[in-house]
């Protein structure tokens, strides 16, 4: 069951601050991506690529699908046909094989760098030195079938809204960064994927462009 009002306060204040919301409907059923569907939500984001694809086939074909949870590279496959953005490339061989089966699809899959800005060690992604070794090899100008749009990031799952702040910082500061090196001449470089339901009106005051909501539109999960 959605929650329309807070729906829509989210969506004031992503818009607001000229942020996207992306609507976080893992282990949610098709009756309430179709509900947020019709009063006008068009991203939606899935972590699992079993549960996407099984949810591409059976909803609108407008949808922008973005693929938010880890990748393994033996995956990548079965949603390179369709995936509008992927958050999640924390390594030069997922991007590899991004760019690979992408280019099977003859398409060009727009990829966020997932960078590691939290305290917590569950929390994966990528060093600045690492994406700045990546932007650099040989490999990566080579791939004709990707497209860096940005960087994406976890923030640690705490009550100190400073530290939350200060990670989101970070995080902004190597996307500037990124941008003066790698991408100075490039309009498609745009876009910081952080903040989730508990922390996301701190992420759109520190420059998030894309912010993940669930729990917040859905309600609370249930794993089975």
């Amino acid at each position: 069951m959605i929650n329309q009002e807070n729906y829509r306060m989210v969506l004031a204040k992503t818009q607001g601050a000229t942020a996207n919301l992306v609507a976080v409907s893992k282990t949610k059923p098709k009756e309430d991506i179709q509900a947020l569907y019709k009063l006008g939500q068009r991203i939606f984001g899935e972590n699992k690529v079993q549960e996407l694809v099984e949810k591409q086939k059976e909803l609108p074909q407008d949808i922008a699908w973005h693929l938010i949870g880890t990748l393994q590279r033996n995956k990548v496959k079965y949603i390179a046909p369709f995936v509008t953005m992927i958050h999640s490339v924390d390594s030069l061989k997922l991007l590899k094989e991004i760019n690979k089966q992408a280019a099977k699809s003859e398409r060009v899959i727009d990829c966020l760098l997932q960078f590691h800005i939290a305290e917590e060690s569950t929390k994966f992604g990528l060093s600045l030195q690492e994406a700045v070794e990546l932007l650099s090899s040989t490999a990566f100008k080579e791939m004709k079938h990707v497209r860096i749009a940005g960087l994406m990031g976890m923030a640690t799952f705490t009550a100190d809204k400073e530290q939350v702040r200060a990670e989101f910082k970070t995080l902004k500061k190597y996307f500037e960064e990124l941008k003066a090196q790698f991408f100075a001449a490039s309009d498609t470089f745009n876009e910081i994927s952080m903040g989730m339901s508990g922390d996301y009106e701190i992420a759109l005051e520190e420059g998030s462009t894309l912010v993940r909501v669930g729990s917040l539109l859905f309600g609370v999960r249930t794993y089975h």
